[in-house]
């Protein structure tokens, strides 16, 4: 019995450290390009641009105020107040953007998979991989305040699916949640959130994939905008949230498909990994599975419809972003590649931080002109390689890990979303494993 037991032991091990997940980077931005964060694994770094220095986290505290496992979401607000992490170590913390001390510390029973700001930055919510959202009211910001420990209220759930994004309605009247099985919700948001979100406005149904990400799209002309979505099924959708009627469908594939890096195998999955929309909604940035760049799209919110621009090729590296973003003030497009838990090299964690400037040039009929849309150079990024330095962790790369890091992102992101296939005797150990059911033994 003991050498049975012994065996099972030995065998959960071993798979357990062969389904160790490989983290992407991911970057944000501040609405007004104060600042800008990455993290890669468990580290937040963060660079002011205001002041050009880098940003000691939780300097004027003695609060421990670090991740302790991958970071999986991050996030500003929209009046860049207010800054959000969470991730693996099941702890949502929010941050203050002026002195950059972690305020509120919010426990979580499940990993956390996205996370989104209220547009009057009151409410915070995030989403576990269990397919729960949960909301958390802010109280009045105080910036000598001791560390908050706060606990979230339930808002509303995609029970046993993963939610891969979230996001709140440019009137903040909706929040919009995506999930691994093909489905976008779109929620009223209630004036009492902490009571629950019980009323459905509609489902946007179409994706043949994991939704990956979402985003609106939306100016003057249309203040409520439309939903733009991007998926494993190599599309980005565009949506009327409110009724939930596809508009138009962008095939990508096709277009990535020539410009994609290979290594001597056959990968036809162009999987949409994230999402970054212009602040006018005439221009929607794609970054693609595979895609050593970016993809260029146009929006045409009068016709409804979305086409292709162009495919912002990065030439002399193997750059895949794994994450994109920018600010309401600038006309730069922020991207970062990077994994963590990379086995087998000292160093276990990459990235690599790039900047594409002419966002507010990228209109049809104008992007085929080489100087309205081009990749800086390390030097020409604003604070040149000292924000470089701090949000990569060193200037210098070495190319065997940066190679690594490369084939890691091109199955991960991917990887990632899609449903794991287990044998009955495997997923019965795995539920043994879960904290949920330890305490009901």
């Amino acid at each position: 019995m003991e050498e049975d037991d012994s065996m099972i032991t030995t065998e959960g091990n071993n798979k357990e450290g062969m389904e160790v997940e490989v983290a992407p980077a991911l970057i944000s931005v501040h609405p007004a390009q104060e600042s800008v964060a990455v993290a890669v694994g468990c580290e937040l770094r963060v660079f002011n641009l205001r002041e050009g220095c880098p940003v000691t986290l939780g300097a004027e505290s003695s609060e421990a105020c670090h991740h302790k496992e991958s970071i999986r979401a991050i996030r500003y607000g929209a009046k860049g107040k207010v800054f959000v992490s969470a991730g693996d170590d099941k702890v949502v913390k929010i941050w203050s953007t002026y002195s950059w001390r972690c305020l509120y510390s919010v426990p979580t029973e499940k990993k956390v998979s996205a996370v989104a700001i209220s547009d009057n930055g009151q409410f915070v919510c995030y989403a576990d991989k269990f397919g729960v959202v949960w909301v958390v009211e802010l109280d009045q910001l105080s910036e000598n305040q001791t560390l908050v420990q706060k606990k979230g209220s339930p808002l509303l759930a995609h029970y046993c699916s993963i939610i891969t994004s979230l996001d709140f309605s440019p009137d903040g009247q909706f929040i919009v949640t995506a999930d691994r099985d093909f489905k976008i919700r779109v929620s009223k948001f209630p004036k009492k959130p902490i009571d629950g979100a019980h009323e459905i406005q509609s489902y946007c149904l179409g994706h043949t994939e994991f939704v990956s990400c979402v985003a609106f799209v939306y100016n003057q002309e249309f203040p409520q905008g439309y939903l733009v979505s991007g998926s494993g099924d190599s599309t980005v959708r565009l949506w009327d949230f409110a009724s939930g009627l596809l508009l138009h469908t962008c095939e990508v594939g096709s277009e990535v498909g020539g410009h994609q890096q290979t290594n001597g195998t056959e990968n036809n999955h162009y999987a949409v990994t994230d999402l970054c929309v212009t602040p006018d909604g005439s221009s929607i940035f794609v970054a693609v599975q595979g895609l050593p760049g970016i993809l260029v799209l146009s929006c045409n919110l009068s016709a409804k419809t979305l086409s292709v621009l162009r495919v912002v090729s990065i030439n002399g590296e193997d750059f895949i972003p794994t994450s994109i973003g920018s600010s309401l003030t600038s006309d730069l497009l922020w991207m970062v590649m990077g994994v963590s838990n990379m086995p087998g090299f000292d160093s276990s964690s990459l990235a690599r931080v790039r900047v594409i400037s002419g966002l507010n040039r990228c209109k049809s009929g104008c992007v085929e002109e080489d100087d309205k849309i081009k990749i800086l150079e390390d030097k020409q990024v604003p604070c040149g390689e000292n924000v470089l330095e701090k949000l990569q962790g060193s200037l210098c790369i070495d190319k065997q890990v940066f190679s690594a890091a490369a084939e890691a992102v091109k199955t991960s992101m991917r990887n990632l979303l899609i449903k794991k296939q287990y044998s009955s005797e495997r997923r019965d150990f795995r539920k043994r494993g879960r904290n949920d059911r330890k305490g009901k033994r």
